[in-house]
């Protein structure tokens, strides 16, 4: 890309967030370049839900058909590779990629995502998106009424148990250990005949990612269809924070309701910044879009 190394705007991650973020610049005339590594935190869920016209379609698929739609505006550009690192210069922004090219643009969107840090739990990873899921409203319909199980402990498996209880009654708490909940949660979880299993997991028994049995460390085992799990995680990229970007308690990138963060003429959209769903990153890309196209519209007015 000698020579056209110098964008209007630079979106940093090229799925859904970004993509809708791209289609909106591209429709205002805007010079852009969209940067993607093609390592979505979604590549092994088979089928994505609660998205209105793509409801139950492959998540590649869907990524795909909106690539395919941006590029049809001549003015997005994409550049396959890994943004490692960013700093402000005079004109805007400076971006550099793991491979050695530069790239200048006056705004920056962030579209990064989440990197999931998986436990040290044989077979979990295999099963993560399939039958290890985070999200009843993106997943919850498809394993409805059937046995599950919550993967969590203290406030956040007091949480999963009021929620999913609305999907199924069939509910087991695998505290993966000392359960650090407390005695009125206890109680009232038992009350609602959820049972709270402590002894630590071995490992997860499955067939191709659909997991059939937790195994305990001491022998013994459930069979289970489907666990809900929140593991942790963290920015995908480490940009926002070279520029000074300021974050929430959670890790999340901090941003108003136009999407834009603490740091001028930077904006960041979809799971970096808000919850995580499809729609939601399809939503938060299109006004980090729009707001950057006026905002660029009113520095030159």
């Amino acid at each position: 890309m000698e020579g056209t190394n110098k964008f209007e705007i630079i979106i940093v991650g090229g799925s859904y967030a970004g993509l809708s973020a791209a289609m909106a610049l591209g429709r205002s005339l805007r010079k852009v370049l969209v940067i993607d590594s093609g390592k979505p935190c979604n590549a092994q869920t088979p089928h994505s839900h609660n998205f209105l016209t793509q409801d139950g379609q492959a998540p590649g698929e869907i990524a795909a058909i909106a690539k395919g739609q941006v590029e049809k505006y001549d003015s997005v550009q994409f550049y396959d590779g890994l943004a490692v690192q960013g700093k402000k210069i005079d004109e805007g922004f400076e971006i550099f990629t793991q491979r050695g090219d530069t790239f200048t643009a006056k705004r920056i969107i962030f579209a990064t995502g989440l990197k999931d840090i998986m436990p040290d739990i044989p077979g979990y990873s295999d099963c993560w998106g399939i039958s290890i899921l985070h999200c009843p409203y993106c997943h919850g319909y498809e394993v409805r009424h059937q046995k599950t199980a919550i993967l969590a402990n203290g406030e956040h498996a007091n949480h999963y148990a009021e929620l999913i209880s609305h999907w199924t009654n069939d509910l087991v708490i695998l505290t993966n250990g000392k359960s650090t909940l407390t005695s009125e949660q206890t109680q009232k979880i038992r009350s609602h005949g959820i049972d709270i299993i402590e002894t630590e997991i071995q490992s997860l028994e499955h067939k191709k990612g659909k997991i059939q049995n937790v195994i305990f460390k001491d022998g013994s085992r459930v069979d289970i269809t489907a666990i809900y799990s929140s593991p942790e995680n963290v920015q995908h990229c480490n940009i926002p924070e070279q520029l000074g970007c300021e974050f929430a308690e959670e890790g999340l990138i901090s941003v108003d309701m136009f999407q834009k963060t603490s740091v001028e003429g930077v904006y960041a959209c979809g799971d970096n910044s808000g919850l995580r769903a499809v729609s939601i990153a399809v939503s938060s890309g299109s006004v980090a879009g729009i707001v950057a196209n006026k905002d660029l519209i009113s520095e030159g007015f």
